[in-house]
């Protein structure tokens, strides 16, 4: 399902901060040659996130779902030197195209991967993040979602990718990944003392901050 036309979303990425050189570099190799490709986030929403990072002032980031590092990277990019991205996924084989990208930038010593299972993961954080970014198995939404709001610093935020899910979202007991995410968004709307937008873009990005 296509939320905006092609040409438009081309529009606004040409006239939106772009990525580095070498972000772009690995956008074109995982579009190129690594299955699931659609899985990555893509230009605009790199940039919204982006720009979300600078004017939140974060300094600390978890991502759970790392793919190809291209969202970790791009999230490197935009903090300060003291910074950190902990990124969390369970495949060797695109986490290791991830690392080589990394090693590249000046951004890289910055991100740290932890290769497990997400719940498993999060079993050995305890500290308060900026910014939580959740793209990982969609089953578990609500549950990494639960955790999240534990381990958010005061004026953090959390951004939930994949909330629209092709539009599928509109439709109970399609299958049970909808559920899952339809579930996570229906307890996120539902949430007291927080702030929630759920934007169409790209395939919906659900924003949530204390309020």
């Amino acid at each position: 399902m296509k939320l905006i036309s092609s040409d438009i979303e081309t529009y606004c990425i040409e006239h939106s901060t772009r990525p580095s050189q070498l972000a772009g570099a690995l956008q074109k190799q995982t579009m190129d040659s690594v299955h699931g490709s659609q899985m990555l986030i893509g230009e605009m929403e790199a940039s919204v996130l982006s720009f979300l990072i600078k004017i939140g002032r974060v300094k600390t980031i978890l991502e759970l779902g790392t793919y190809t590092g291209y969202s970790a990277l791009i999230m490197a990019e935009q903090l300060p030197e003291d910074g950190k991205v902990i990124t969390v996924d369970i495949n060797p084989h695109t986490t290791k195209i991830a690392q080589d990208y990394w090693d590249k930038s000046p951004h890289g010593k910055k991100i740290t991967l932890i290769l497990k299972p997400g719940l498993e993961a999060l079993n050995t954080l305890d500290e308060k993040f900026d910014l939580v970014f959740i793209d990982a198995d969609k089953n578990n939404y609500l549950n990494y979602l639960k955790w999240s709001l534990e381990h958010l610093s005061d004026h953090g935020m959390i951004i939930v990718d994949n909330t629209l899910w092709s539009g599928k979202i509109l439709e109970a007991g399609l299958d049970k990944q909808t559920d899952s995410i339809r579930a996570h968004n229906d307890f996120a709307a539902a949430l007291d003392g927080y702030t929630k937008t759920l934007l169409p873009i790209r395939d919906g990005m659900f924003l949530i901050t204390r309020t």
